[in-house]
């Protein structure tokens, strides 16, 4: 997979790209990582990227000829643009969750706009943008910090990253958030790990998870422990479903 971000400060993101699984991912030619400095793009000396909005308020806005300059550039350097996706990360979009995680990484290329100020001309998501995500029901100065948390969500999930074994029961990976993990020493200011995962019973082990599992959903995320079972009994309903005796 490729990855794309337009940023108007790049060197917030370097960081990431070089260091720990993301670095090796790139190193293997798992991921491909591109940074484009949108001011780059712009064309007075000042290399203006925001203006007042027009209808008045405060705040600036991020402005398009630069945006879509930078935009067109990566089009036309890109092998095959119809596989290219391009996401703006803001409050206002669709809350991004773990099947769009998914979903995404299964793309050829994600092209990332970072926004600023009080975000991008509405011309740009119009004309370019293919989905609008927002990370959380808040708002953050740095559309960098939003573009990464979705970037570490999705590339994770790539095929070589990291072992499949290692994702298969994680938060949100089936519906519910994940049972708590414990290591040496076995006792630690009081506190003891529970015997259970001291007994080498794996059929016990993975009962006493699934029930913490369950347990924590219902406490923290209710509404998570609701859909799982919505799920669950649809599938138990299907033709091919153990309650159908098979």
């Amino acid at each position: 997979m490729k990855i794309t971000v337009l940023s108007l400060f790049p060197e917030i993101l370097e960081a990431y790209f070089a260091s720990s699984i993301m670095a090796k991912a790139i190193e293997r030619g798992t991921m491909v990582a591109e940074l484009v400095n949108i001011r780059d793009f712009a064309t007075d000396r000042h290399r203006t990227c925001d203006d007042a909005p027009y209808g008045g308020g405060p705040g600036m806005v991020m402005k398009a000829e630069p945006l879509a300059a930078a935009l067109d550039s990566v089009q036309s350097a890109s092998a095959a643009t119809e596989g290219m996706r391009t996401i703006y990360p803001t409050p206002s979009g669709r809350l991004f969750t773990q099947h769009d995680a998914e979903r995404l990484a299964v793309e050829e290329h994600l092209l990332f706009i970072c926004g600023r100020y009080e975000g991008i001309d509405q011309r740009i998501v119009d004309l370019y943008v293919d989905e609008e995500l927002s990370i959380g029901d808040y708002v953050l100065s740095s559309g960098e910090i939003a573009s990464l948390a979705i970037i570490d969500a999705v590339y994770r999930l790539i095929d070589g990253v990291i072992r499949s074994e290692s994702l298969i029961e994680e938060s949100h990976s089936a519906g519910l958030l994940e049972y708590p993990h414990y290591t040496r020493p076995e006792v630690f200011r009081g506190l003891k790990v529970p015997d259970v995962l001291l007994s080498g019973h794996h059929a016990e082990i993975k009962r006493w998870r699934s029930a913490r599992m369950r347990e924590k959903t219902k406490a923290v995320r209710p509404d998570l422990l609701a859909e799982s079972e919505r799920i669950c009994d649809e599938r138990s309903e299907e033709p091919n479903g153990r309650n159908q005796g098979n």
